[in-house]
């Protein structure tokens, strides 16, 4: 039997004349091996284990934001849109790659480039005090300029407010002000600890002088409700037109009523629940991805995030 050409089935992977997928996959604690902690983070842990599994023919681009000794880290956003929009210019140029005075991670690792380079990004990070990292949120903070951002900061002298001001008023501005990555997707998967064995096993903590304060029956976001922690990235996400679909968002629990000495990576990966809950994650990920494709525009959206500031040694 001869079998039909136009029916053989079209690689899921690459179909002809595309590129291949592209994700990104960030670790967001701020636990390092090699610095304070002296041991790695189960968010670093997590992120090979999704990069291992992901589909054969797709690239994978895989960084880990945690601490380390004499490392940059991720400078804070100086909040330029709540003097003007056209004062936040796409990519931050608040900072610049290779500053020797203000050491940028987002540039020195060119996050802006990756970010814009991926047609999906997978994030996933511990729940700090019912929020995410600091390393995340600072992250996120200086993505503000991804949301409508000044993309001709030459409009504005690099950083002139009364200029910038004048820029957001005129009708130049409604034309070039847009959503820099519109149409990625953004995966989110946090985890906590439920308190440890910091509680008395009714949600309180055991050691309060004045128990009666607070009612601990309205404790936020209690095992399932994790997730929530990450609500903030999410929507951020979504009012700049990236996609996270409520099946990409999610939560576990690892080490609830253990010291925290037993709730290390080698534990984590015995912990059936929380395992299960991640993998679900990575394959409703990969389900998503597939099905979505590649996204168009990834080539100019890359050229648009490359740095306006100056790379020489004096600057900032």
């Amino acid at each position: 039997m001869t079998k039909d050409k136009g029916a053989e089935r079209k690689s899921p992977i690459e179909p002809a004349g595309e590129r291949p997928l592209r994700v990104l996959i960030i670790a967001g604690s701020q636990r390092r091996l090699h610095s304070c902690p002296g041991l790695d983070s189960k968010a670093r842990a997590l992120m090979l284990r999704m990069a291992a599994i992901m589909p054969a023919g797709w690239q994978v681009d895989t960084e880990d934001i945690g601490n380390e000794h004499g490392k940059p880290k991720i400078q804070s956003c100086n909040a330029c849109v709540s003097s003007s929009m056209a004062l936040c210019v796409w990519p931050c140029n608040c900072y610049g790659p290779k500053s020797e005075n203000q050491p940028d991670l987002m540039w020195d690792l060119d996050l802006y480039g990756r970010l814009a380079r991926a047609d999906a990004w997978a994030i996933i990070g511990p729940v700090n005090w019912y929020g995410p990292s600091s390393n995340i949120k600072l992250m996120f903070d200086r993505l503000v300029c991804m949301n409508g951002g000044n993309p001709r900061p030459d409009l504005i002298d690099k950083k002139n407010t009364l200029k910038a001001q004048a820029l957001e008023h005129s009708p130049l501005w409604k034309e070039i002000s847009k959503n820099h990555l519109s149409g990625r997707t953004a995966a989110f998967f946090c985890y906590g600890d439920d308190g440890a064995d910091e509680e008395d096993g009714k949600g309180m903590p055991k050691n309060l002088a004045h128990p009666e304060w607070f009612d601990a029956k309205t404790h936020p976001m209690r095992g399932d409700d994790e997730r929530e922690a990450y609500l903030g990235l999410v929507w951020q996400c979504r009012y700049s037109d990236i996609e996270v679909p409520d099946a990409l968002w999610r939560g576990a629990v690892f080490g609830a009523g253990k010291a925290y000495a037993d709730d290390q990576v080698e534990d984590m990966v015995r912990e059936k629940n929380g395992m299960a809950a991640f993998e679900n994650w990575v394959s409703a990920f990969i389900d998503h991805v597939h099905k979505k494709g590649v996204i168009p525009g990834i080539r100019q959206a890359e050229q648009s995030a490359r740095t306006t500031t100056n790379q020489d040694s004096t600057s900032a």
